[in-house]
């Protein structure tokens, strides 16, 4: 009987130790932080000026109106050299708080997009006249890392 008491006392304090390492090992280095959207964007020889005047007066009058309201944390536009003639060359970036914020405003986003550059039919018209002067290469969301412990 005694033998079962200290197989069973030594069984219980394997699982006890085995759970602080266990929650110890949990503990990471970094945690999630905001998400951000990409857009590279190529812009066509020549089209330069044109197109980051678009960045800098419709895009950026969007954006800011984003912020005010809420549905974004900021924005950035990262200028590169493309290597090829296939590469992007731009890139534009927006920041939201997490996946779940992006999704819950979508409908405002949206609601936004038409009080700032019309309806539907607008929009599609200022994507035909961007093609223009640029060319979409690709989309991505992402999700920065923070090298920090959560708090």
């Amino acid at each position: 009987m005694r033998k079962q008491k200290i197989v069973f006392g030594a069984l219980v304090l394997s699982l006890a130790l085995l759970s602080v390492s266990v929650y110890a090992q949990m503990v990471r280095p970094y945690h999630n932080g905001s998400v951000w959207t990409l857009a590279f964007i190529r812009i066509k020889p020549g089209m330069d000026s044109a197109y980051l005047n678009y960045v800098a007066n419709d895009w950026k009058r969007i954006q800011e109106a984003a912020k005010k309201e809420g549905l974004i944390l900021s924005y950035k536009v990262l200028v590169t050299e493309g290597h090829t003639a296939g590469d992007w060359d731009l890139i534009l970036m927006t920041e939201v708080k997490d996946l779940a914020t992006l999704e819950a405003n979508e409908k405002k986003a949206d609601a936004l997009g038409q009080r700032l550059v019309g309806d539907d039919q607008k929009q599609m018209q200022g994507y035909r006249e961007r093609a223009d002067i640029r060319e979409v290469m690709g989309n991505r969301l992402a999700r920065e890392i923070v090298l920090e412990p959560e708090r």
